[in-house]
């Protein structure tokens, strides 16, 4: 179990799990203690998922990025498993809340919503780099959160990420995100650091 230590150590794991953690518990603690319902309203529940996978970007990269082409190791297969450990993670977290004073969900929208801003992350990571990554979908789910559209249907598919849970528009574009995202990453990994970034790391 070397490997696995040394692989999460160089993803900066041990400071980004604990750091979305902490995220969560605090805005669990936030409605928990300052809302008369105890169902989380769902612009609450959009910006959660979006905090904790903006958290999850800096363990999509590593700083060397000669390790990343190497061919000694099954890059593809850790990828997979990487993205994978990281939306159960986000789901989990959230999912975990159920029956308490704060309850985040409905399980259709944080599933659908972690599943596409993941995607979405490693599809910037696999073209702008992991330092880049959270830019679109931190502006994109912040305008649909401020600006929700239910009609018509561009605007559902622009704001799907605070669409109803049953929208097949918001299913369908967080789906394409996350295939996008799961192919791109998982083929070729983070972008190469320019070398200015490299000297900064």
């Amino acid at each position: 179990m070397r490997w696995l230590t040394l692989y999460l150590r160089s993803r900066r794991a041990p400071i980004a799990i604990p750091a979305a953690v902490t995220g969560m518990v605090l805005m669990w603690s936030l409605w928990a203690g300052f809302s008369d319902t105890r169902t989380v309203a769902v612009q609450t529940v959009v910006t959660t998922v979006l905090l904790l996978v903006v958290v999850l970007t800096a363990t999509l990269g590593s700083p060397d990025d000669a390790l990343e082409a190497t061919a000694a190791i099954s890059w593809p297969v850790r990828r997979l498993l990487h993205l994978l450990a990281g939306f159960l993670l986000v789901v989990v977290l959230l999912l975990l809340t159920t029956g308490t004073n704060a309850e985040f969900g409905p399980a259709g929208l944080i599933v659908r919503d972690a599943a596409g801003l993941l995607g979405l992350t490693a599809l910037g990571a696999a073209v702008a780099g992991p330092a880049r990554a959270w830019f679109l979908p931190l502006g994109w789910t912040l305008a649909a959160i401020l600006f929700p559209r239910a009609e018509p249907l561009a605007g559902r598919i622009l704001t799907w990420q605070s669409q109803a849970p049953d929208s097949v528009a918001a299913a369908v574009v967080a789906g394409v995100l996350a295939a996008a995202g799961l192919v791109a990453y998982v083929a070729g990994g983070p972008a190469r650091s320019a070398p200015a970034e490299m000297a900064q790391a």
